[in-house]
């Protein structure tokens, strides 16, 4: 059986203590990868328990700080004690993002902003920040969603912002193969985290009825693409979007 050994390598995670990030974050440690994850300030004390769960669980092989990736500088700060920690960072996964949920008629100027600002701003400032740290060779992965390819009622900032995670996606591909970086997206369906069970179930039903496999992604099968596009198996996979939702195209 081929098993993918990431061992003396270091993959960062965006956002990763909960939901996708976290399933991300447990099996690139399987893989025998150091973890690095960082979390917003301002989170309920629960957040926080979670968060120092998921310490314990990475050990001595692991780091998960406060850096807001909102922050240029923070996050500066945030690379260079991965760096010192693991020696390089040779994978980076920018998977944080929210949802602020509102029609065009009810959409505030805030909603829209906070959006845009964590889904897909960040992404850019993350992965241009990380770029002194990345080792060539090294991998970038996406996280956008179905939302940015169907966009779904009541996320105009949601979809927009995921789209443009695409787009960029495309882009930074051409840009960093010089320096031999693969970079792809993630586009996930409806998969069954915080995020995930917060739609509520008139809509989750209309939605699980759109969907040929007839059920909601777990986790950590969104968790074992990122997985494979950071190995050596996707060698030569680059600036792809891949659609990990059950076959769901509307």
């Amino acid at each position: 059986m081929l098993e993918i050994n990431l061992q003396g390598r270091t993959v960062v995670i965006t956002g990763g203590t909960q939901g996708l990030g976290r399933a991300t974050a447990e099996l690139f440690h399987e893989a025998g990868a150091f973890v690095a994850v960082n979390f917003p300030p301002g989170m309920s004390d629960e957040f926080l328990g979670r968060a120092e769960d998921l310490r314990l669980r990475l050990g001595d092989r692991g780091l998960v700080l406060q850096a807001d990736v909102r922050s240029r500088e923070q996050m500066a700060q945030f690379f260079t004690q991965v760096q010192q920690c693991s020696g390089g960072i040779h994978f980076l996964v920018n998977n944080a993002a929210i949802l602020r949920d509102r029609t065009l008629k009810k959409m505030s100027d805030e909603d829209w902003d906070a959006v845009v600002e964590t889904n897909l701003s960040a992404v850019y400032r993350v992965t241009q920040t990380a770029l002194p740290w990345l080792a060539g060779g090294g991998r970038i992965v996406n996280m956008a969603s179905i939302s940015g390819v169907m966009g779904f009622f009541g996320q105009s900032n949601y979809a927009a912002a995921k789209a443009g995670v695409i787009g960029m996606t495309k882009v930074f591909s051409r840009e960093l193969a010089g320096r031999g970086i693969n970079v792809n997206a993630v586009a996930p369906g409806v998969v069954l985290t915080e995020m995930g069970k917060s739609i509520p179930e008139t809509a989750r039903a209309q939605m699980l009825a759109q969907i040929p496999l007839q059920r909601f992604g777990e986790p950590n099968e969104i968790a074992n693409v990122i997985l494979f596009l950071c190995s050596p198996l996707a060698s030569y996979v680059t600036g792809q979007t891949l659609h990990v939702n059950g076959g769901w195209w509307g």
